[in-house]
């Protein structure tokens, strides 16, 4: 399987290289036997906040939003759907949370590629499974659980 990413940066801000998006790209994908496209859109705040509360109807930035692609034919690749990373919003996100802003960018693009194969966390049960994967992901990377409360640990 090989998955084709297409980076789109409007955003002029520092953001984690194509090879780390790929290679987290391609571990939260790897269960997807065919070939696949995904595209990502790194966007400052007032794009995300846009985005959001067109498609959401939500206000304010958010830190991934996911669009999935249904097909009404099969095609060859597979079209996932695109992702929207507010990159400010995932930095501050990472420093308020006292993690490394990397290891958050990477859990962020895990969970949007999650959401792209029709995982959600409306539900608990739902939440757990979608959670125990990011966590899996997250561990081949050597990155610590993103949901174990700071501090827990000690």
């Amino acid at each position: 399987m090989a998955v084709t990413v297409d980076i789109q940066q409007p955003y002029s801000g520092l953001v984690p290289s194509a090879q780390s998006i790929q290679l987290w790209i391609n571990l939260a994908l790897r269960d997807v036997a065919e070939d696949c496209e995904i595209s990502i859109r790194v966007v400052g705040e007032s794009e995300s906040a846009d985005l959001n509360s067109t498609y959401r109807g939500k206000g304010g930035a958010t830190n991934v939003l996911s669009f999935p692609f249904n097909a009404e034919v099969e095609l060859k690749p597979r079209l996932l759907g695109d992702l929207v990373i507010c990159a400010p919003l995932v930095e501050r996100e990472a420093i308020a949370q006292a993690k490394i802003v990397e290891h958050h960018w990477a859990h962020m693009i895990i969970h949007g590629c999650l959401h792209l194969l029709g995982y959600d966390h409306a539900k608990n049960e739902q939440a757990e499974e979608m959670e125990a994967l990011e966590i899996d992901i997250l561990e081949l990377l050597e990155i610590s659980d993103p949901y174990q409360e700071q501090g827990a640990e000690l």
